[in-house]
């Protein structure tokens, strides 16, 4: 095998057991469990590519894994240049890999398709606006909205926005309690969004709106602290501009209901906490006001759950839609969807009437994931056949003299 083929399964290799939670050992005591003895160091010579598994051995690893066979093989169609990672200091370096992998591993079905159906086709973010102070941040957030046509209207979901506009957003559902969000650049022109899936809706959409400063955003030369905090300060800007909170709340006030605040968050998604914080920001009311209503969020146990929720929807479709559209166009078996958006294609991954039979010469003609597709279907229509008819099954196993010829 070329040494681009030794790298790329020892890249995906990695992958896949990072994806899969396992250390070198784990893999290497379930191989033996399951007749296929490996030690870690042959395993860590796989995965530094200083030598190529068999393709026993790499059926035996997808197996242990949870990946097709093929997926070792596949080359590399994504690079991600991630710009930030939204952590509490808790999550170890071993989550973070574990993260980062499995939504690599997203990102790649979900720009291949992309790429597959709509070439040429590029995303419509702004270029990254140069950003040193809040009000850079604050003008950072309007120029973003302006560049999109959304006017002062609320944001009635994030996800959509972004994928309307070409990027790519994912709602984590495995990711720990210590995570919050991740943002990046794939491939240098698709941007990547990620929130957990964890909190509520309105903490979801804060979090896309933060990831989304990360990269409208050139903070270059700041502090990852300082970052931070022209990426939150992006983030309630870009929820609600500051001509909208002056508009709804006033210039200057005394002070401000509960109640009040209770339907902003309803109407614009952005949690009673930050629209507290928002009028302190823009000097809508002073720091008396301000700590007199985290006051009453404390007395009223209304810290770690608010009173009232956003309705609304933050869970991404556009790779499922994506998905859908490629097996109904035929750029894809339904095992290839299902690979791709686990769970999207609901029953179509049964056996397929249309796919017509295909002689063994014109099997040998049609490309890898085809062939498996046809050969899958062929298995799943036989089965019932096996299951009643006894003459198919009753016989016993063979023994070494069925191997020989009598004299």
């Amino acid at each position: 095998m070329s040494t681009s083929g030794t790298a790329n399964i020892a890249m995906r290799l990695r992958q896949a057991r990072t994806i899969a939670d396992l250390t070198l050992d784990e893999v290497s005591a379930r191989l033996t469990a399951n007749g296929h003895p490996l030690t870690k160091a042959a395993l860590s010579k796989y995965e530094t590519g200083k030598s190529t598994p068999r393709q026993s051995t790499l059926l035996a690893l997808a197996r242990i894994l949870g990946v097709r066979s093929d997926f070792f093989v596949r080359g590399p169609t994504v690079q991600i240049e991630w710009r930030a990672f939204r952590k509490h200091a808790s999550l170890s370096k071993h989550l973070q890999e574990q993260i980062q992998a499995s939504i690599a591993q997203i990102v790649e079905g979900h720009v291949w398709l992309e790429e597959s159906i709509q070439p040429g086709q590029k995303p419509r973010f702004p270029r990254p606006y140069r950003a040193d102070t809040i009000d850079d941040a604050e003008a950072a957030a309007e120029s973003v909205r302006k560049h999109w046509k959304l006017n002062e209207t609320p944001i009635e979901s994030m996800t959509q926005m972004i994928e309307d506009h070409g990027g790519v957003a994912v709602c984590s559902m495995d990711a720990p309690p210590n995570f919050d969000g991740l943002s990046g650049w794939a491939n240098g022109s698709f941007p990547v969004l990620v929130s957990s899936a964890r909190p509520s809706i309105d903490r979801r959409r804060y979090n896309f709106a933060h990831e989304l400063g990360h990269l409208a955003m050139n903070c270059t030369g700041l502090s990852e602290k300082e970052e931070e905090r022209l990426a939150h300060r992006f983030a309630a800007a870009f929820l609600v501009p500051a001509s909208v909170a002056k508009r709804e709340l006033g210039a200057t006030r005394q002070n401000i209901s509960m109640e009040e605040l209770m339907l902003l968050k309803k109407k614009y998604g952005l949690s009673m906490q930050a629209w507290a914080h928002r009028a302190r920001d823009l000097g809508i009311i002073g720091d008396a006001a301000y700590k007199r209503l985290w006051e009453q969020f404390d007395a009223n146990g209304w810290r770690e759950q608010e009173p009232v929720a956003f309705i609304g929807s933050e869970e991404p479709v556009r790779l499922k839609l994506l998905t859908l559209r490629a097996l109904a166009e035929g750029v894809i078996t339904p095992i290839r969807a299902e690979e791709l958006c686990s769970g999207c294609t609901g029953d179509t991954a049964r056996v397929d009437s249309t796919i017509p039979r295909l002689s063994v010469r014109e099997l040998r003609k049609q490309p890898p994931e085809m062939r498996e597709e046809a050969l899958r279907q062929s298995v799943v229509a036989v089965e019932a056949d096996y299951r009643n008819d006894a003459d198919l099954t009753a016989f016993e196993a063979f023994g070494e003299h069925d191997f020989h010829v009598d004299s």
